[in-house]
């Protein structure tokens, strides 16, 4: 479980087939072999660390769902440990399952703000409401408005210096993982609704 307030930008240093390999340095600092971290909002586990780097294994499902199969040596990852049950829940409850995908579709300038405006699925939209939750390549954020193909949310200057989501051009594709909450009401409607014969 996460918060999605990332806690550093890491580099990749090796992105082979179903290999990950980070340089960071907080995220390492009380982390042990098992721990969980989000990379760009994709819960991974630490197999290996050594010199100012860990290694995680990526399953094949997971690179289906998520960008990691397009990351390259050198480029900028977002990084949070796991939350402990004694900290502060200053975003939103982020699993660390990316649901899917979608794609940077423009950058507006807004004041000290930036819109950022993503491409999705219609089955990711779904689950999504202006001014509730959203998590895009691991950062917690809020919804500002929404059309049937796409979502826009605001980029706050802190959240433009300490994560990667401006080092994105136009299309690149990012990871999102929806609001659960959401996905559960959801689903218990849909259920409820089959049950009555009316889904």
């Amino acid at each position: 479980m996460f918060t999605g307030i990332i806690e550093e930008r890491g580099t990749v240093l090796e992105a082979g087939d179903g290999v990950l390999r980070i340089r960071a340095s907080l995220v390492l600092e009380d982390a042990k072999l098992g721990d969980s971290i989000a990379i760009n909002g994709v819960d991974l586990t630490v197999a290996e660390m050594s010199d100012g780097a860990f290694l995680a294994n990526v399953m094949p499902e997971t690179y289906r769902r998520s960008n990691l199969q397009g990351l390259s040596e050198g480029e900028s990852v977002n990084l949070e440990r796991s939350l402990r049950p004694t900290d502060r829940l200053s975003g939103h409850i982020v699993r660390g399952v990316v649901e899917g995908t979608g794609r940077l579709a423009s950058l507006t300038p807004e004041a000290d703000a930036i819109i950022a405006t993503y491409d999705v699925p219609a089955e990711l939209l779904r689950h999504m409401v202006v001014k509730g939750p959203i998590c895009v390549d691991g950062a917690s954020l809020t919804i500002t408005a929404k059309t049937d193909r796409s979502f826009s949310v605001s980029l706050v200057q802190y959240t433009q210096v300490h994560t990667n989501l401006l080092d994105r051009q136009i299309g690149d594709v990012v990871n999102i993982e929806t609001d659960i909450l959401a996905r559960y009401v959801a689903e218990l409607l849909a259920d409820q609704g089959r049950s009555l014969g009316t889904g």
